[in-house]
């Protein structure tokens, strides 16, 4: 089936749902090509009560088979910068902008290696992040990286103009939110610091742009 014959996750998001009912729903979305491949929809961890969400871009390898977002290197790494800048993971509620794993693979049985997202496919996952800050409605929301600062801020977006720094964040039309005051954050993926020729200065950074949002919940 071509890309675009696929609906968007749209027709698959409940309505008036609960958080543990669009992880439910999620389970069986179609609405991208993504899903053919994937081992299973990698929603989100985390109470609906939380104040802060975390949106990374999409699960990798280990997400992708455990069924859980940041659980591999990265989440390792962003659990500790978490923990340095004074914000309980626990207290978090974790996602990412695209819900399945994008890779490639030279043959069966062969290293599958990470893809980025296209803006077809952030797109056509949209929905479900929508429905998600609907219900959470926190008050700060951070974006780890490129994808997911343009999922939810527009594909103009950049993170290296608009690191660390609080924005006040207005819904997009359609997208009514409850709190009067609301904040994003965007910063670089944990991925990036493990990439980084630099990790120590990386990491740094990416700990004294979570302070900034750890400042929010105080």
């Amino acid at each position: 089936m071509a890309d675009d014959d696929f609906p968007g996750a749209q027709p698959f998001v409940p309505a008036s749902a609960t958080i543990d009912g669009l992880r439910a729903a999620a389970r069986d979305c179609r609405g991208c090509h993504l899903y053919e491949n994937a081992t299973q929809t990698v929603f989100s961890s985390g109470s609906a009560t939380a104040r802060v969400v975390l949106v990374g871009e999409q699960p990798g390898d280990q997400e992708d088979r455990r069924g859980e977002p940041f659980v591999g290197p990265a989440g390792a790494l962003l659990d500790r910068a978490l923990d340095d800048a004074g914000i309980d993971r626990k207290l978090a509620y974790v996602t990412n902008a695209v819900k399945h794993f994008k890779f490639s693979q030279a043959g069966e049985g062969k290293r599958r290696i990470h893809q980025k997202p296209d803006q077809r496919e952030v797109n056509a996952c949209r929905p479900w992040l929508t429905a998600e800050l609907e219900i959470l409605d926190p008050d700060v929301i951070v974006a780890l990286g490129a994808t997911a600062g343009q999922s939810l801020m527009g594909r103009d977006f950049r993170v290296t103009r608009s690191r660390g720094v609080l924005i006040e964040w207005p819904p997009r039309e359609g997208e009514p939110l409850a709190k009067a005051s609301r904040f994003l954050l965007a910063t670089i993926h944990p991925s990036a610091v493990l990439r980084a020729d630099d990790r120590e200065t990386a990491y740094a950074g990416l700990v004294d742009d979570l302070k900034v949002a750890a400042q929010v919940l105080a």
